[in-house]
């Protein structure tokens, strides 16, 4: 199976406790290689508070399910992306989000599929032909 690249979203899902199929995914399933952008972990951290006030779990369950999630996903640098890659996911995303560009280029360095809940980001990449996403459904 082709590597999963996991944007924020997905992990904010899996955090607030709304979407149990992205913990079993990301936590249980061993059967797939999940990737995502050490700034995913940034993200993550600045909107801790948000994270801890929407959420279902008190703050030590966070933490917990965080290292849970943390210890399952390979953090990519985006300073080792290939200059191709990255000027590819520019190109797809610059008028939808820029700050998906760099799991759109993990994506395409790895020849993997992107996993988002972000559906202006899923459209607009469509929209382009970039068709490689992950669903759990």
């Amino acid at each position: 199976m082709k590597p999963i690249i996991v944007d924020t979203n997905i992990l904010f899902s899996a955090l607030l406790g709304k979407n149990k199929i992205f913990r079993d995914t990301i936590i249980s399933n061993e059967n797939i290689n999940i990737y995502s952008c050490k700034y995913a972990v940034v993200e993550l951290f600045k909107y801790k508070e948000k994270i801890q006030k929407y959420s279902n779990f008190n703050d030590d369950e966070i933490l917990e399910l965080l290292y849970s999630l943390l210890k399952k996903i390979h953090l990519y640098d985006a300073n080792t992306l290939s200059d191709e890659s990255l000027q590819r996911a520019f190109d797809l995303c610059n008028d939808i989000d820029e700050k998906d560009i760099p799991f759109v280029a993990v994506t395409i360095e790895l020849d993997g599929l992107l996993w988002t809940g972000d559906k202006e980001l899923k459209n607009g990449l469509e929209s382009k032909g970039f068709i490689s996403f992950f669903e759990t459904e």
